[in-house]
């Protein structure tokens, strides 16, 4: 499946299965032939000019941990008191009801994590909670 776009470059879809899971069938020989030629025109759209077979690869991602867990839950309650804007859209928007469910989730997890955190995880947990639990409490005196 490809299609020509307006700017001049190619996109192929490099799926290995359909949308019901079969494999699909593509000829290797045909793949590698435009293969070279997707990397030449990605080099002439993105204004860089790499050497024929070298890609470069994604900026690695961050470590996961638990405080990088609990604290990317306390983002999402944050967005949706209305503090952060919506990627899409750009709108601040609130919503106490999925603010609560959030902040239920982060004390369900505290309570199955008690006696199982660092003291800095423990500190940074009970701290987001608290602060979590004021902001509603003072929403909904609104």
């Amino acid at each position: 499946m490809e299609e020509k776009t307006e700017k001049g470059f190619t996109v192929k879809d490099k799926r290995m299965f359909t949308k019901d899971g079969e494999a699909t069938q593509e000829n290797d020989a045909s793949s590698e032939d435009t293969g070279a030629q997707e990397k030449a025109d990605s080099a002439t759209t993105s204004g860089t000019t790499e050497e024929p077979g070298k890609e470069t690869p994604p900026p690695p991602l961050p470590d996961v941990t638990f405080s990088s867990f609990i604290l990317s839950l306390s983002s999402s309650a944050l967005f949706h008191f209305g503090e952060i804007p919506d990627p899409v859209t750009n709108k601040k928007e609130m919503n106490l009801s999925m603010a609560k469910q959030t902040i239920d989730i982060l004390g369900i997890l505290r309570e199955k994590t008690s006696g199982n955190l660092s003291k800095e995880e423990d500190s940074l947990f009970e701290n987001l909670l608290y602060d979590l639990r004021m902001r509603y409490i003072e929403e909904t005196k609104k």
